[in-house]
């Protein structure tokens, strides 16, 4: 025996799942503790299972008959059933063997030992100190309904039963703009409001227009769905639709989702606002204008005054013919490109933008006063998203991105510096799936690959990101360490970074590997000397006097006035390929960066980040 149980033991899979705590608490069930009596049989072949709502009266009774406690107001109770989602709530253990055995509309009484109702030892159900708890007792059970439930809240007290699907995918959320039949009953089945004639129930979400466990459910329907959302006590706050719940444990609202205005909060902030006034044509966002496109608009712009006055409509001011432009250039105003690319084609929105997001950045139309807020109407009447590189040969793919590298660079001179680089990383994205047929369009691939991740670091360089600047630098003097324009690009960075070790060492790099460079990498080499003497003098003039102060003066370090910077040389050659075109303006923002490495944290290096982690960027001696 011992043998044959060893080989079943082998048998046995190893990966067996552990058992859950409900099915452990099953195990003290044992014979003659748990009995079930059929008092009516119910209807159908269908019986509860995990994941099920279950709705049900209780009464229990001493063996002699003595009601100890029942949800039926005939014997005592509030009238109101039951609710429990098997796998989920928490339950007895004699509910949890017996409530699946049932049908529905059945009745049953089960009798239950002690270990079996709540006399169970860390039974994790709460009952009064006066019940029976040590006592054999008789439970009558009706089984008024079971379904799959989509739990909402965790604790159970949102529950939602589907009764009609809806149509697609999108459920309102806030600040969408909710149209919905509505009536509401108590837990015992009393009606206590209806909005199911006239017009459907108008409300904004996530404004407290409605009961906050109704709106949770409601935040789960699709268009044209039905559905019952049970609602308990914590989650019915307050609201238009239901003013008094003080008398009101749990709430069964009955909602048909009629339709929604989609509503987005663009900055999360209240101030961009696109609300869609006519629906388009397909799914959202799938079918948007996401990625960079050729778009056709016709729009109306009006001032956020009394009379709403109207600054330009193309059907009026351009003969009825569309705006059209591509997104990703700057060409629209931001807020105006940030909607449209979230519309679907036929669509019509109203946009109101602030004047940051609207004109303050962008050619301001003659009658539009400085600092307007404005409203757009827009209509998106169609896009042409960019050609497909697949099935393109190796020619027509360099082609389409020099002119995608060109575009950045014009907006590299226009200042959109996160534009630009939106456009270098678009292609050297597309490049991952490129592949060169020979050793000569290798070699322009990497040269056109390698170019783009220099205008990349350029980018990163004029938004301030020095570190990540010299990160794409690497990527490509990885390759290639003597590549004197990365070399040039990455010391430019580690000089804006305060790392002139670091830079003196590319510098110098520069003329080891290419004479032609000597006199680039020698401006930048005396430009890096200057500004290495002027962070220098300007750290001894901040800390002048700093043990000679007497008690109680305060030298406050730093408050000397910037001495004006010079500007330096201009490196020749390297402005004509990319979009370094102002290596100048490049060195300037070097000295302004490098302007904050004092000459004091350079010689005690803890010293500077004790002071950061102090919060004293601009110490106060003392």
């Amino acid at each position: 025996m011992a043998v044959a149980e060893d080989a079943e033991q082998e048998v046995a899979p190893q990966n067996k799942k552990p058992p859950t705590e409900d099915e452990k608490r099953r195990k003290k069930i044992v014979p003659g503790s748990l009995m079930k009596a059929l008092i009516r049989p119910g209807g159908g072949d269908s019986r509860p299972s995990d994941g099920d709502q279950v709705i049900y009266h209780c009464t229990i009774r001493t063996l002699d008959g003595v009601v100890v406690e029942s949800t039926r107001s005939e014997n005592g109770g509030r009238g109101t059933p039951i609710r429990h989602v098997l796998g989920k709530s928490k339950m007895i253990v004699g509910f949890l063997e017996g409530i699946p055995t049932m049908l529905k509309g059945e009745v049953a009484m089960f009798k239950m030992k002690p270990q079996v109702h709540y006399g169970e030892d860390d039974c994790p159900v709460s009952i009064v100190n006066e019940f029976p708890k040590d006592d054999e007792l008789h439970f009558e059970i009706e089984m008024i309904d079971f379904f799959k439930a989509k739990v909402i809240s965790d604790d159970l007290g949102v529950v939602k039963k589907v009764i009609n699907e809806g149509q697609g995918w999108e459920s309102p959320r806030e600040p969408y703009e909710v149209k919905a039949w509505i009536s509401a009953k108590t837990g015992d089945g009393k009606l206590i409001l209806s909005h199911m004639e006239g017009e459907p129930y108008f409300f904004t979400f996530g404004k407290s227009e409605v009961p906050k466990g109704l709106e949770m459910g409601i935040g789960t329907m699709a268009r044209g769905e039905k559905a019952v959302v049970y609602v308990t006590s914590q989650y019915l706050t307050q609201s238009p639709l239901i003013p008094v719940i003080e008398s009101f444990e749990e709430v069964h609202f009955e909602v048909e989702l009629v339709h929604f205005i989609q509503v987005r909060d663009m900055l999360g902030d209240g101030r961009l606002i696109k609300r869609r006034i006519r629906d388009g044509k397909g799914d959202f966002p799938m079918d948007c204008p996401l990625h960079d496109s050729l778009l056709r608009v016709h729009y109306k712009g009006m001032l956020l005054d009394e009379e709403r006055s109207v600054f330009y409509d193309t059907r009026v001011d351009n003969n009825d013919q569309p705006l059209e432009f591509s997104s990703g250039e700057g060409l629209v105003p931001e807020g105006f490109e940030m909607c449209v690319r979230l519309m679907l084609p036929g669509e019509i929105a109203l946009v109101t933008c602030p004047p940051d997001y609207a004109y303050n950045k962008f050619p301001r139309p003659a009658n539009v006063p400085e600092g307007a807020h404005v409203q757009w109407e827009i209509e998106l009447l169609g896009f042409e998203m960019p050609k497909d590189w697949t099935g393109l040969n190796f020619k027509s793919i360099m082609d389409d991105a020099e002119k995608i590298r060109l575009t950045g660079n014009r907006l590299f001179k226009e200042g959109k510096f996160e534009l630009a680089k939106a456009k270098y990383e678009k292609v050297l994205r597309e490049f991952n799936h490129v592949n060169p047929q020979d050793d000569d369009e290798g070699k322009e691939f990497v040269n056109a690959r390698n170019l783009l991740h220099l205008n990349v670091a350029a980018c990163q360089l004029k938004l301030g990101e020095c570190r990540k600047s010299i990160e794409t630098c690497n990527k490509v003097l990885d390759a290639n360490p003597a590549h004197v324009k990365a070399l040039y690009r990455r010391g430019m960075a580690y000089m804006a970074a305060g790392d002139f070790e670091e830079a003196r060492g590319d510098f110098k790099m520069m003329m080891k590997v290419d004479k032609l460079s000597e006199a680039d990498a020698t401006a930048a080499l005396l430009k890096l000397k200057q500004k290495e003497q002027e962070v220098e003098k300007k750290a001894r003039k901040q800390f002048k006097g700093l043990f000679d102060k007497k008690p109680g003066e305060i030298a406050i370090a730093g408050s000397e006035e910037r001495e004006d910077n010079d500007t330096g040389e201009n490196p020749k050659n390297f402005d004509k390929e990319d979009s370094d075109e102002n290596n100048s303006e490049e060195s300037r923002e070097a000295e302004a960066e490098a302007d904050q490495m004092g000459w004091f944290s350079r010689i005690w290096p803890t010293g500077g980040r004790l002071f950061s982690a102090l919060g004293l960027q601009r110490c106060s001696i003392l």
